[in-house]
């Protein structure tokens, strides 16, 4: 089983270290020492969690916790050296999913991290809204598309086409099963309207510079979402 990915940022390069240390057996690791490196980090590939210290240069820890919420709901533990009560509301209120006070036990953030990740996954998929790959972002509650940041005009049969190739990457899916789930199960026309829907999409993705081929003809069988390799 692939690692979860995390996120860490601090500016104390030791601390990520220990960080990095201690945690690197359960998950993948990507440190950040700044609030823009975190945020740039962030748009290039989804991440599982973030481990975010709030002192930060330039860009703070509240600010960047702000701009993720805007865009996903990706667990957020705050993680700093400054034990006040009212702090820890605010970065609640932004929408940080845990809090944790330096110095800290490095098992003791392991723990957290678990426990906030069992929470965040027992969300049935069915019921996210959010689905971000590297390159590109949906939000059903707004049937917002981006493309490296580019927004998308798309129809409401395109989106929801979109989405369920997104929601089901490297599966090889049948017009039947795009019929019946997008269309409807009482759908009466022609396969030919998914093949021109389809069309029309690929058309739209790739109208943006650099896009990467998100939708794979499989020759015979159907279509399958390809979600681009993290470089």
């Amino acid at each position: 089983m692939d690692k979860k990915k995390l996120l860490v940022v601090d500016d104390e390069e030791h601390i990520c270290n220990l960080i990095s240390l201690y945690l690197s057996d359960d998950f993948n690791i990507t440190l950040a020492y700044d609030g823009s490196s975190a945020l740039s980090a962030f748009y290039q590939k989804p991440f599982d969690l973030i481990v975010l210290d709030i002192m930060l240069p330039g860009l703070n820890g509240w600010e960047l916790c702000r701009k993720i919420r805007q865009v996903t709901d990706t667990p957020v533990i705050m993680l700093t050296a400054k034990d006040d009560p009212y702090d820890k509301i605010l970065g609640l209120e932004l929408g940080a999913d845990d809090y944790i006070t330096k110095p800290f036990i490095p098992g003791e953030l392991l723990a957290r991290v678990k426990a906030v990740l069992r929470r965040f996954n027992s969300t049935p998929a069915e019921n996210l809204q959010i689905i971000m790959y590297p390159g590109i972002f949906l939000n059903k509650a707004t049937y917002k598309a981006e493309i490296l940041h580019q927004s998308l005009e798309l129809t409401s049969k395109e989106f929801n086409l979109l989405w369920f190739f997104a929601s089901n990457p490297g599966i090889v899916l049948q017009r039947e099963n795009i019929m019946q789930r997008v269309w409807g199960f009482d759908y009466m026309g022609e396969t030919r309207a998914i093949d021109n829907t389809i069309k029309r999409l690929r058309r739209k993705l790739e109208s943006v510079p650099g896009a990467p081929l998100y939708i794979q003809t499989v020759w015979g069988l159907g279509y399958r979402f390809v979600v681009p390799q993290d470089e």
